[in-house]
């Protein structure tokens, strides 16, 4: 995530705010939803070899497309909001405008962003994994022991049974996260 956050939070921004580098931003944004998450690391893995580096590059990729739509999104709507219009009339930059009034209130939307787009990053690792992509033995990965305990479903298919539930828990638990971090930081949201 930290690798989608630091290249797709700079690019939404200047997608939003900029009108002359949305086209351009956008265009970049559809050429990398092009490329299936699954082609990209095999190719990558092809070139570099595989290991654990190489599939957290190619899950940060996969995950920038989804990080500069939506603070593209906050940033057109914040960009619209009376303060920054204010902040404009009164002389500020348009560097000062976007780091002191439009990220700290995108803040919130980009850390949910964060929450709910790690479960893919966790179910990217297992498939790149069970693939032989990720992690390699003798090093634990939870796709690595679903592709071990494939040779053993018939005898111990509890072996296989683990591995998933908590891939499935851990997916669950940051969603539900998520949300909650979602309807703490929203400011319109119904305080019982």
């Amino acid at each position: 995530m930290a690798t989608s956050l630091v290249i797709g939070v700079p690019l939404g921004l200047a997608a939003g705010y900029f009108r002359a580098w949305d086209a351009v931003i956008s265009r970049f944004t559809d050429l990398l939803l092009a490329f299936p998450f699954l082609i990209m690391a095999v190719g990558l893995a092809a070139i570099r070899g595989a290991s654990l580096g190489n599939a957290a590059v190619a899950i940060g990729i996969a995950q920038i497309p989804g990080v500069i739509r939506v603070v593209r999104s906050d940033t057109l709507r914040l960009k619209s909001l009376d303060f920054v219009a204010a902040a404009v009339v009164d002389g500020a930059s348009d560097l000062w405008v976007l780091a002191r009034h439009i990220l700290p209130n995108a803040t919130s939307v980009i850390l949910v962003q964060a929450t709910v787009a790690i479960p893919a990053a966790i179910l990217g690792e297992a498939v790149l994994s069970f693939l032989g992509l990720g992690i390699q033995p003798p090093a634990p990965s939870l796709g690595t022991m679903l592709a071990t305990a494939q040779q053993f479903a018939a005898r111990a298919p509890w072996a296989a049974v683990f591995p998933g539930v908590v891939i499935m828990g851990l997916a669950l638990a940051f969603n539900v996260f998520g949300d909650a971090l979602r309807d703490a930081l929203d400011p319109k949201g119904d305080r019982r």
